[in-house]
């Protein structure tokens, strides 16, 4: 496993060489900001106070020169992280998991990934991955950025989010298919039950989103004229009312960490049973009685955020065809939506 800044502790000895564990290139748009406040939205898990003592310690560098805390980065500036050992590299170990393949041929395939199933592997999460299982039952999958990351994968979705995953099986696909996602030509529809009625039938959300500074597992909305943060967009259209959660399909336009769950919480609306950002409670209605136990029981069926990456379309790297595949709700999706209209349907009878 790779040294993590985070669990690094500074020390005053005299260091005799330092290796690279992360180079940032600083977005040709972005506006001055301090460099500390910066890497914290590109450093998971890091804590201002430890971004500040490693660049006073010597361990990040802009343009190959030593700055202070308060250095403002700017366009195009390359911020290095170093550390005083080499960065491990990561074994992936292959493990016979099965897995869901909608579509594959030599060039990529498309799985379904269940909720509960971490992406890659990570702190905490070694084993059990995704791509633990692509390991096991591909060989030579190619990676981005020069032979780092993990092998095959494009783009990632949540642990407890279910859904579409496309996978590269060669590096023009890697290419190709990562060019699409940059350009934000992907087509990608998910399904969200959140709470409440959503008045608007459709709309677009489109703020930028930033780690919390609270809780680096966060993340929050901030303005657009906020020089924090990435850009995220975000279209929804109601699909169904069911007075107290609402039905949305929601369609990505950019990609961002937690987006679907950080708009719609935004909105007002957070996803239903989603612990991190409050859906996990009572939102809409009494707080007592049958109804209490009713939505108890609705979070035992489905207990994760109900969202499911329903679709997914993109131009195939090799043939360049259009290329559009859909997958059903999971059972635990399909079982709480049967649940909110049977006990909506009852409601109305006896009003």
């Amino acid at each position: 496993m790779s040294i993590e800044l985070e669990d690094f502790e500074i020390q005053d000895d005299d260091i005799e060489q330092l290796y690279e564990h992360h180079s940032i290139t600083v977005d040709k748009g972005q506006t001055l900001l301090r460099i500390d406040k910066f890497l914290m939205d590109r450093l998971p898990n890091v804590t201002r106070n430890k971004l500040q003592d490693a660049i006073d310690g010597g361990f990040i560098k802009v343009n190959d020169n030593l700055v202070r805390p308060n250095y403002k980065v700017k366009p195009n500036d390359v911020i290095k992280v170093l550390l005083p050992e080499p960065k491990r590299m990561e074994e992936i170990e292959p493990e016979d998991i099965d897995l869901e393949i909608i579509y594959e041929d030599d060039h990529l395939l498309v799985v379904n990934k269940p909720a509960g199933m971490v992406v890659h592997p990570a702190y905490q999460n070694w084993s059990g991955t995704l791509v633990n299982a692509l390991a096991f039952h591909f060989k030579d999958l190619p990676k981005r950025e020069n032979g780092e990351g993990n092998p095959g994968l494009v783009h990632r979705i949540d642990k407890d989010t279910s859904g579409l995953l496309v996978v590269a099986k060669t590096e023009l696909a890697m290419a190709h298919l990562s060019k699409q996602f940059a350009k934000h030509t992907i087509e990608r529809t998910y399904f969200a039950l959140v709470w409440g009625s959503v008045e608007e039938r459709s709309g677009t959300i489109h703020t930028k989103l930033s780690r919390s500074e609270n809780d680096r597992r966060v993340i929050t909305t901030v303005p657009l004229t906020n020089a924090l943060g990435k850009e995220a967009i975000t279209h929804f259209k109601v699909l169904q009312n069911y007075r107290y959660v609402t039905l949305v399909q929601c369609n990505l336009e950019t990609g961002r960490t937690h987006q679907i769950r950080v708009h719609m919480r935004h909105l007002g609306h957070p996803l239903f049973n989603d612990a991190t950002y409050g859906g996990d409670k009572i939102l809409k209605g009494t707080q007592t009685g049958k109804y209490k136990t009713f939505v108890e029981n609705c979070f035992k069926i489905i207990p994760r955020q109900a969202l499911h990456a329903k679709s997914l379309g993109f131009e195939h790297p090799h043939t360049k065809e259009w290329m559009q595949f859909s997958i059903d709700l999971p059972l635990d999706f399909k079982l709480v939506l049967k649940k909110w209209e049977n006990y909506v349907n009852l409601t109305e009878k006896n009003e």
